[in-house]
Order: structure tokens, then sequence, then C-alpha cells
């Protein structure tokens, strides 16, 4: 039998006694998300409106990202991405088991030092893909589309992380066999994605 979502007490502000939430609503009120699913449209468009919401509410304070996902929607992950980076709230991303393809662009789209990960949690970057069926013509125009949007991808991440482009690129071809096991990061001197391992009690 499923569990459902567990409901937690919250009083909201004004209110004299508390009410009965689920939890990841109490959790959205301390400002913590979470991208635990392949990202799609309804998805990313819920994750856009709560940082905007709470970047109004609050510029000063942090939110987090925590981040267990085999990724999704490359257009999605990048407006994620931008809403980010334009919002004013700094945003800390933990991957908490794994973070593939898109997410792994969400995770590096934090700061460098707000970019955490637990100790077992795995990493992995590839080339975005495109799927187009039809007439020749859309399927050229689409092809030209995805190189871009690799190109740029590709670019971001060697921006936030530092490494060149060229290992990028690289890491990107070999991505669909290649785990980053954060256990092994700093052994390989590989400062990809994030720039701290961390326990359960980060």
């Amino acid at each position: 039998m499923p569990i459902g979502v567990p409901k937690v007490p919250f009083r909201l502000p004004g209110e004299p006694a508390a009410q009965w939430v689920d939890i990841y609503n109490r959790l959205y009120r301390e400002r913590v998300l979470f991208l635990c699913q392949d990202l799609d449209d309804e998805l990313a468009n819920q994750l856009i409106g709560i940082m905007i919401y709470l970047n109004a509410e609050e510029t000063d304070k942090g939110l987090y990202i925590y981040i267990n996902s085999l990724g999704g929607s490359v257009t999605c992950g990048i407006a994620v991405y931008d809403t980010m980076n334009y919002i004013k709230s700094d945003i800390t991303t933990i991957c908490v088991g794994t973070a593939a393809s898109m997410a792994s662009f969400i995770l590096a789209g934090a700061k460098r030092g707000l970019r955490l990960a637990l100790a077992h949690s795995r990493i992995m970057i590839h080339q975005p893909e495109g799927g187009s069926q039809g007439q020749a013509s859309s399927v050229l125009a689409e092809s030209d589309e995805v190189k871009r949007i690799r190109r740029q991808v590709g670019r971001i991440y060697a921006e936030r992380t530092g490494q060149p482009l060229s290992r990028i690129a690289s890491l990107m071809d070999r991505g669909a066999t290649r785990f980053l096991r954060t256990i092994k990061i700093k052994e390989t001197n590989i400062y990809l994605l994030i720039v701290k391992v961390t326990g359960l009690n980060a």
C-alpha cells in the first residue's frame, strides 16, 4: 500500500492555529525545492513559478534545490537554469542520488561553492538529443537547432566549472556510458559540477 504524501502542521502568518499541509508544501515555505523526477513542462513551470515567488518574497534568503533525477527536456532545463540566474536569491543545489542529463545541468547552475552532492551520488552529462521525424527540411532544421543547443550547453558547462570546452565536449560525448561518482571526483581531478562532497549532515 502506498504511504502517500505525509502531512505536517504549519501555521500560516496571521492565523491563530496550525493547519495540516503536505510535507512538500511545508518545505516550499522553507525555500526548499525538489527535482526528483523527469523534467517536463509542468515541473519546470512549477519550479520557475516557485523560485520567482520566493525571490519576490525575500531576495536576501537563499533557496535550496534537491536533485535526484535522470534529466528530461532540454528546453525545460535551460528555462530553469536561466531563472536560477535571473533571480537575486542565492540558490544551493544538492545532488542526493543521481543527477543526469539536464538534472546535472541544473546542478551546475548554482554558483561555485553552492553545488553539493551527498557522498554516494552519481553525476552524468551527455549531448542533448533531438528526435525529429517528418519532412527532410524539418529534420534538417531541428538538426541545426540541436547543434546550436549542444554548443550552448557545452559553453555553459565550461563557464560554470572552469573546465576547457574540449574536455567538457569529450565528457558529453562519452556521457551515456560514464557516470562520475562523487567519491572519485577529487581523485581524478575533475571538478566538473561540484566543489564539495558532503555527508548526510550537510
